[in-house]
C-alpha cells in the first residue's frame, strides 16, 4: 500500500511518470522502507496506462458493488400501520445497577471504603 501511495504523490506533485527512484525516494523520506520487487512490479502494472481512466474504472466498480450488495441499515417497513401495535406492545426492561447487592469490581461491597 505504501508504494502505491508514494506513486500517487509522486503524480500529486507534478510527476506524471515516477521512477522506481522517485517512488522510493518518497517512501525513504518518510522513514519506511521500499521494496524494489513490489516497486517494479507497480511501474509495471502502470506502464501505459491513465491514472485518470484507473480511478474512474475504479469508482464504477465500487458503485456497481455497493447495489448488488443492496441498502445499508433496516428498510422501513412497508405498511406503517402494521409495525406500530407490535412496537407498543414490547414490555420495558427495567435496567439493572450492575453494583446492587454485590461486588464491585475491586472485590470489596459496594459501599465505597477506603478509596
Amino acid at each position: 500500500m505504501r508504494h502505491i501511495a508514494a506513486y500517487l504523490l509522486c503524480i500529486v506533485g507534478g510527476n506524471a511518470s515516477p521512477s522506481a527512484g522517485d517512488v522510493t525516494n518518497v517512501i525513504t523520506a518518510c522513514g519506511g522502507e521500499a521494496d524494489e520487487a513490489q516497486i517494479a512490479a507497480l511501474l509495471e502494472d502502470m506502464e501505459g496506462k491513465d491514472l485518470a481512466e484507473i480511478m474512474a474504472k475504479g469508482q464504477k466498480d465500487l458503485q456497481n458493488c455497493a447495489a448488488v450488495a443492496g441498502p445499508a441499515g433496516g428498510a422501513a417497513p412497508a405498511a406503517g400501520g402494521a409495525a406500530a401495535p407490535a412496537a407498543a406492545a414490547a414490555p420495558v426492561e427495567e435496567e439493572v445497577d450492575a453494583l446492587e447487592g454485590g461486588m464491585d469490581m475491586f472485590g470489596g461491597d459496594a459501599g465505597g471504603g477506603d478509596y
